[in-house]
């Protein structure tokens, strides 16, 4: 039997292709798809690099003037394609990088021997190494990890060449300054340490284990670790070549950080939530854990559900899924926002009633306001109280009669009700029910609980034969689904192994009524809870920025206890985002234009900048998008139909909900100043913000309008 050599594309060999010329793009694709059906062919001259400090790295031939960098072992069929660039580039690129193995973890690193040296005016370059000893000597401050052993740095992911840098760090701007010469699991393991975290919390979360004898010279079995392939990816064939160069810029597809990697598949004996705050890639995590599932654990005849709250996302979502899976994992994967699904389920009964969305709305409101003529005056209670009275508490919790309400949790809402008020306070709640039923309609929270309560009844006539559609549930954006909408998930389908997998982040709870506590729903999440703390999408001053603007805001973990910031980090940096006072429109829409030329001028032409105005309604919306295309500038509309997602040299606008699930390279975010109020009256306001801001991955603008 003949065994075919085993061929990988590294991180940095993709975000390179990005880069590449089209011309050059095309000859790379064909040299690196020979190159994959046969890495040993006579064809193929692999020529030593001179100064190169790995002998295993090896040049390639592409043209005359263009060459891969290729790491060929002595021993073994491996085959990794590193880089691709100019001649003397390539080879500059290779004369400071080692391919190693991990001798704790076991797995594949690309290490970076010595320091380029880069202006520490830009932003986002690395900085020297002696910058970092610099900073050491200055400070009195004692070194961050001395009491960690050499096995423990490495457990963490530490390269053995690297240990002697990180022994010199004393601050978390030295850990900041060799960042870029780490594995990724390595400054965030390094991060969780300095945050307070022991290396044995960091290894039980990552599911890692050290205790196993590691060849160091075997580089296939170090390609199979989580860790390795959150920067190296093995094609099999032409086809999965083909189709990860085509989309090199896609890298979610194919690179997920290590914990991503290990939460995206195998088996989960129960309900798992994984939080993480804006750009940590929960929804990432979400869809590939869909797709591994509809691959690996869904037999014919069921499906896996993919839900969230909003039809947008759940339109994204679909689009996303359909580039992540093949057609034959796609086909057993339904997606559709819950309120839709629950939709379509009353309709698949011939139940009657419609569902109310807005209570504000025609014949809802005339129900509402007939409901409330008939409150008890002597008790003095506002019309808003019994407003919120009816969301926080009666629809929250499924209260159906007098003596559940009695009895009910109302905690946090301010107003004490003995047991005599409540029962002259019920009888509004009861008439509007009764009101709505006259008019075939019904409250979403209640549609929820009582379809809830028809799959339970359904379940049990039938017993042990009783199969349910899905095999699993994943649920995306969880902190935006109320108790009624949890409790229904949980009766969706049957308790047991892989049944629910929960992402969210209480810093994006825009939706206060919302706010659910899963164990009271039937969700039982102990022991199987995790965190996303490293942030792909946004810089670490957009992110610390955002945050910043949740001060005295209460974030909570979506189980009733709260959610912490200070573990959470941003692997990229950029320019502090600026919050500047306008008065009006028309001042907002010159400092957007400002925003976006300066952006544009500095920005390299390879690669389209992707910009979005996010505003806080449709009526500022559009006002900027006349104003801005008066202005010159091209722009596009996201609306509820599409969000533009191929539109290239043009300026979007989305209002701050539709925002949400999409990023930029740069953003401006127009709000009012009443936003920014006390954060007791301004917490759903401010969260917002925090929404619409971290959609930025590069540069962030907040402008504040009367």
């Amino acid at each position: 039997m003949t065994f075919k050599p085993k061929v990988a594309l590294s991180q940095d060999f993709l975000g390179q292709l990005a880069k590449l010329p089209s011309g050059v793009y095309a000859k790379v694709m064909k040299w690196a798809t020979q190159f994959q059906a046969d890495p040993t062919s006579s064809g193929i001259n692999y020529e030593n690099i001179k100064g190169a400090r790995d002998p295993n790295l090896k040049s390639v031939r592409v043209d005359n003037d263009w060459r891969g960098i290729v790491f060929k072992p002595t021993k073994g069929d491996v085959y990794v394609l590193l880089y691709v660039d100019h001649h003397d580039e390539a080879y500059r690129w290779a004369e400071n990088k080692r391919l190693a193995i991990n001798p704790v973890t076991g797995a594949m690193q690309l290490v970076v021997l010595e320091q380029v040296v880069q202006q520490e005016s830009v932003p986002e370059a690395a900085i020297e190494p002696s910058a970092v000893q610099d900073e050491v000597k200055a400070t009195p401050s004692a070194p961050l990890f001395a009491a960690l052993s050499d096995h423990e740095l490495m457990s963490l992911g530490v390269p053995e060449e690297l240990i002697a840098p990180v022994r010199a760090v004393a601050t978390e701007g030295g850990l900041d300054a060799i960042q870029a010469r780490l594995p990724v699991e390595a400054y965030e393991g390094l991060f969780l340490v300095h945050a307070g975290d022991t290396v044995s919390q960091i290894l039980t979360s990552r599911e890692t284990r050290v205790d196993r004898e590691i060849d160091i010279e075997d580089f296939a079995a170090s390609l199979d670790t989580p860790e390795a392939q959150s920067r190296f990816v093995v094609v099999e064939d032409d086809e999965a070549m083909r189709s990860i160069m085509n989309a090199p810029l896609a890298q979610w597809r194919v690179f997920l950080h290590p914990t991503q990697k290990k939460l995206a598949s195998g088996d989960r004996s129960g309900p798992m939530r994984v939080l993480g705050q804006a750009g940590t890639g929960k929804t990432v995590l979400a869809m590939h854990r869909a797709r591994w599932l509809a691959e690996n654990r869904t037999p014919d005849g069921q499906k896996v559900l993919f839900t969230t709250f909003t039809k947008n996302l759940a339109g994204d979502i679909q689009q996303n899924l359909r580039s992540l899976c093949s057609a034959q994992a796609m086909a057993k994967i339904e997606v559709v926002n819950l309120d839709a699904w629950v939709g379509a389920f009353i309709r698949s009964r011939k139940l009657e009633h419609r569902i109310v969305y807005d209570r504000k709305q025609d014949a809802a409101r005339q129900a509402w306001e007939s409901a409330l003529a008939t409150k008890d005056s002597s008790l003095d209670l506002p019309d808003d109280f019994y407003e919120q009275e009816l969301e926080q508490v009666i629809l929250a919790q499924g209260i159906t009669t007098l003596a559940q309400y009695r009895v009910a949790r109302r905690t946090g809402r301010g107003v004490v009700l003995s047991r005599a008020k409540r029962d002259a306070v019920w009888p509004v709640f009861e008439e509007y029910r009764g009101q709505l039923a006259s008019r075939k309609l019904k409250e979403v929270d209640d549609a929820y609980r009582e379809v809830a309560e028809i799959i339970a009844s359904e379940a049990q006539v039938a017993g042990v034969s009783y199969t349910p559609p899905y095999s699993a549930i994943v649920i995306d954006e969880t902190q935006d689904l109320g108790p009624q909408a949890l409790t229904l998930l949980r009766a969706m389908i049957p308790a047991g192994e892989n049944d629910l997998f929960f992402v969210g982040d209480g810093h994006q709870r825009i939706y206060s009524r919302n706010r659910a506590i899963m164990s009271r729903c039937g969700i039982e999440i102990r022991g199987r809870s995790r965190k996303l703390y490293l942030n792909y999408r946004t810089t670490d001053e957009i992110r610390k920025q955002a945050v910043a603007l949740l001060e005295g805001c209460e974030i909570d973990d979506l189980d009733g206890g709260s959610d912490e910031d200070h573990r959470y980090k941003s692997l990229s940096h950029g320019p502090v985002p600026k919050l500047t006072q306008v008065d009006g429109i028309e001042s907002a829409t010159q400092e957007t234009i400002a925003f976006v030329n300066e952006w544009r001028a500095g920005h390299t032409p390879e690669v389209p900048l992707s910009l979005c105005v996010i505003t806080a309604s449709t009526k500022v919306r559009d006002a900027m998008a006349r104003e801005l295309e008066n202005a010159g500038l091209a722009c596009v509309t996201i609306d509820a139909q599409n969000n533009h997602a191929n539109a290239v040299n043009v300026v979007h606008l989305a209002t701050m909900h539709r925002a949400k699930g999409l990023e930029f390279d740069c953003v401006v975010v127009v709000a009012p100043t009443s936003y920014l109020g006390d954060p007791a009256d301004t917490d759903n306001q401010r969260k917002l913000l925090y929404v619409a801001l971290t959609r930025a991955k590069r540069g962030a603008l907040l402008l504040q309008v009367p």
